[in-house]
């Protein structure tokens, strides 16, 4: 179990060839000038957060975005040169990266090694090539399949691969292909995301009408069905599990021993620092953002420094003014009422397998979960929809399936 003096570190890579058709993250095309000036406002903003929690053990990094490996190899290195400087880096630390098909080269992938990353997440979303090309994906399934071999080839032995189900015109049967032929290569770990149709990215224009047809259970055009889509998740399911995979939370599945450390953090609300364009962090239940735009940002972190931020909050149904202690780079700062923080606790730690443990609940807020959730807790159970395991409270079979409606019971009204 962590301590409140470990921390986990977020970088944001924000730059990528260019946006997929289902993206809404915050990236885009940047030249060679504009991820130089990014890099230096970057390591601006981890020489200041390094002075000040030096105490604090560094137990994960995750480099996520945009697309990192798109980034110039030689920008990337010196950027986790300065976290190492910077911050108490834990000598058995997780360090992930995220890169993309068609970004990487074989000097790139023995740099990464020799750079500590230790854990590489490849997005390939899908095997099957009219799918890529619908995702507006700038690779092939033959272009992740090198990258895959260059990651063995230069000593990467955890890795994980990213898949998504529920695309326009995918069957069953068609996921299903995909999942063998990514199970027959034997990553420690797979995470399968079902497609959500987003504002403001070009498959919402595309696909809303079909998209809301698929919620209310209505016959769709382009997407898959309620029932398929939930034949696609079952089948997930159960063909990782014949394959020796672990589902350790809802998207994803693990070898023993290879759950992602860093997002089995965030579920359990451990401190996370968030570096970079619009990223985001929790600290002492102070949640805040980074700004989301980047001149801004680069402006700002030439003279970081605390100050005290605005932001509204709503109590008892009406908005409040409070005041926060953040940075300029700051967007949003927000201290987490007591009822946020249960909730987030059973919202989070349910999305997990295992589930949210008794006792740490008591710990955390010192009362017994059933003084908060008494009711709720029964009532799930006369539903069949959770169940109580050796001091563990977790979702059942049914209730995983059902995973909203059984999140949105843990609610606690305005006190």
């Amino acid at each position: 179990m962590k301590t409140k003096h470990e921390l986990e570190l977020y970088l944001h890579i924000p730059f990528c060839v260019k946006k997929c058709n289902y993206c809404d993250f915050l990236s885009f095309s940047a030249d060679e000038q504009m991820q130089r000036e990014y890099a230096k406002a970057l390591m601006r903003e981890i020489e200041y957060y390094g002075s000040l929690m030096r105490e604090r053990r560094v137990s994960t990094i995750y480099i996520g975005g945009g697309t990192p490996s798109w980034l110039d190899c030689d920008l990337l290195i010196r950027i986790l040169d300065c976290v190492y400087r910077n911050f108490s880096v834990m000598q058995d630390a997780e360090i992930s990266m995220e890169c993309n098909p068609g970004t990487i080269t074989r000097e790139k992938m023995g740099d990464y090694r020799n750079a500590g990353i230790n854990r590489l997440s490849i997005g390939l979303q899908s095997a099957n090539g009219e799918e890529l090309q619908i995702l507006g994906r700038i690779h092939t399934y033959e272009q992740f399949l090198k990258t895959y071999e260059l990651a063995r080839n230069c000593g990467f032995s955890n890795v994980n691969v990213d898949l998504m189900s529920g695309l326009p015109h995918q069957t069953y049967e068609k996921f299903a292909k995909t999942l063998h032929q990514v199970v027959r290569l034997k990553p420690e770990h797979i995470s399968v995301y079902t497609l959500i149709i987003e504002k403001g990215t070009p498959f919402y224009e595309q696909y809303k009408f079909d998209a809301v047809k698929q919620e209310a259970g209505m016959d769709t055009e382009v997407l898959p069905n309620e029932e398929e889509a939930y034949r696609m998740m079952k089948g997930t399911q159960e063909i990782l599990s014949k394959a020796g995979y672990e589902q350790y939370e809802i998207s994803n599945f693990a070898k023993p021993g290879f759950a992602c450390r860093h997002n089995v953090g965030y579920w359990t609300r451990e401190n996370y620092l968030g570096m970079g364009l619009g990223a985001a962090s929790l600290i002492d239940n102070v949640r805040y953002r980074n700004v989301a735009d980047i001149y801004s940002y680069i402006e700002e972190s030439a003279h970081i420094g605390l100050k005290e931020l605005a932001y509204t909050q709503m109590e008892n149904g009406k908005p409040v003014d409070r005041m926060v202690m953040g940075t300029g780079l700051h967007e949003t700062g927000e201290v987490l009422s007591r009822k946020s923080q249960m909730e987030e606790f059973m919202f989070l730690g349910l999305r997990m397998r295992e589930g949210t443990s008794r006792s740490a609940f008591e710990q955390e807020f010192g009362i017994s979960i059933d003084g908060v959730y008494g009711e709720i807790l029964q009532k799930l159970r006369d539903e069949e929809l959770l169940e109580v395991q050796a001091g563990r409270i977790k979702l059942t079979e049914r209730g995983m399936d059902l995973g909203n409606y059984c999140m949105a019971q843990f609610l606690l009204e305005e006190s």
